[in-house]
């Protein structure tokens, strides 16, 4: 086994000013969130380097972002984890209830958390050995190509066999290597585990129940293995992840998950409006405070069991975001608004900032339609004042109807390009140019009627 050493913490490379510079390059405006998240995230590397006596005692900042939707909640919160390289789960409050009710508990948040965590450093492990992996399967495929002879006894005429054999596995290694057996299938056993689906809807840690059960049916059914003939290139990739798994040590990643879960984890709950108290609730909604009732125990800091152990929830980041039209941040319960100390308000969305959404994020709309449609050999070019009429139809459109932020840029583009998306296989080779004409003629009708505008954008 390779000895596994903890992985540093990523965040220490950034300074806050270079974490909101980063949070710039995708996400257009919202200073006042960048700027909260990327202290929030700093605070993290300077509460590592105080006195040990004092850590423990340092709670992170949550933080609690206010704003309608499509103006990029969740993607600084997703864009911050990626950045940080942090486990990251994304949940609807919407979607837990109270104990005693049919639904997800909330701990499930915590063990989807470290889930996604042992995945993240299980991978990293991997890419780790992933040479020493590589010259494993490149033995691999050679014998099942070549096998080594065995002899009964040594002399002679078996060493020089075994060094005709020894020459021809070297003439394969650089055919191999070269890429001249890519054509050539070869016969590999391949590892398969049964285990019979199953799906627990009850309370509390039932759920981690289920999964222990999976888990447990897995190891009493075995591995098995079946022959599969493949091309060369999937057999090794087959067999170098085969090999990787065999050179980590899954001990010591579990380990080194729970240490990122705890330590790192960012859990960002979106929806948190829709569990909170509104006058007069009845019905469906007497269980929002039972669930605002649950949640906080995990924020505020408690020991949440897992297949993997037990994760300690105090030093998680979490990030809670919510629309709150018919709601206030009052309306949650006291005590899990303490545990929210900092609030932000984003803006919403007009015509300038639908603009600049479109010109200036490195994975703008514009840029990711362009890219589709030259894989059809087709060039499309957005001239200025075409996206600049696309921001102003987009920003009718949200006043119009319901107003969704950036999302409905998706909208206009996919239905501006609707035509020339469709017919790109039989224009190769041609360049289209999307300026303000074009757009007006794309879609002019579609606002000469109310009800029509509302339905398509």
């Amino acid at each position: 086994m390779n000895n596994q050493t903890p992985i540093e913490f990523p965040e220490a490379q950034f300074t806050p000013r270079e974490i909101v510079s980063e949070l710039d390059k995708f996400i257009v405006g919202q200073n006042a969130a960048k700027r909260s998240v990327a202290i929030a995230l700093r605070n993290r590397w300077r509460r590592r380097r105080v006195p040990d006596e004092l850590r423990d005692e340092i709670a992170p900042k949550n933080i609690i972002l206010v704003g309608p939707t499509g103006v990029g909640k969740t993607e600084i919160a997703r864009r911050l984890a990626k950045l940080a390289q942090a486990p990251f789960i994304k949940v609807e409050a919407s979607k837990f209830t109270e104990v005693g009710y049919i639904g997800r508990d909330v701990d499930s948040i915590i063990r989807d958390l470290l889930e996604a965590s042992v995945q993240m450093t299980r991978e990293e492990a991997k890419e780790r050995v992933l040479v020493q992996a590589r010259a494993h399967t490149e033995e691999r495929i050679i014998d099942l190509l070549l096998p080594r002879p065995r002899y009964e006894q040594q002399n002679e005429t078996t060493a020089n066999s075994a060094y005709a054999v020894d020459s021809s596995r070297e003439r394969l290694r650089a055919m191999l290597r070269a890429g001249e057996l890519n054509d050539r299938q070869v016969e590999i056993d391949a590892e398969e585990t049964r285990v019979p689906f199953m799906q627990v809807f009850s309370n509390t840690g039932m759920e981690e129940m289920g999964m222990n059960l999976q888990d447990m049916m897995g190891q009493m059914l075995g591995r098995r293995t079946r022959k599969r003939r493949v091309l060369i290139p999937e057999a090794q990739e087959i067999i170098t992840q085969e090999e990787a798994n065999k050179l980590i040590d899954q001990d010591a990643v579990v380990k080194e998950a729970i240490r990122r879960a705890e330590q790192s984890g960012i859990v960002f709950i979106d929806e948190i409006d829709k569990i909170g108290r509104r006058e007069g609730g009845h019905g469906p909604d007497v269980s929002r405070e039972g669930v605002q009732r649950d949640i906080l125990p995990i924020i505020e800091g408690s020991t949440v069991t897992t297949k993997y152990g037990s994760v300690r929830t105090d030093h998680i980041l979490f990030i809670a975001a919510g629309a709150f039209h018919m709601t206030k941040v009052s309306d949650l319960i006291p005590e899990l608004q303490g545990r929210f100390p900092i609030r932000v308000e984003l803006d919403a969305l007009g015509e300038p900032e639908l603009l600049r959404i479109l010109k200036e994020p490195q994975n703008a709309l514009p840029v990711q339609y362009r890219a589709l449609l030259d894989t059809e050999n087709v060039t499309l070019e957005f001239a200025n004042d075409g996206l600049t009429a696309m921001a102003k139809i987009a920003a009718q459109a949200n006043t119009r109807a319901e107003n969704i932020g950036a999302r409905r840029l998706h909208t206009v583009i996919e239905r501006l390009l609707e035509d020339i998306s469709f017919s790109a296989p039989e224009k190769s080779g041609s360049t289209i140019i999307i300026d303000k004409d074009y757009v007006t003629k794309a879609l002019d009708h579609v606002f000469d009627s109310e009800d029509l505008s509302r339905y398509i954008l």
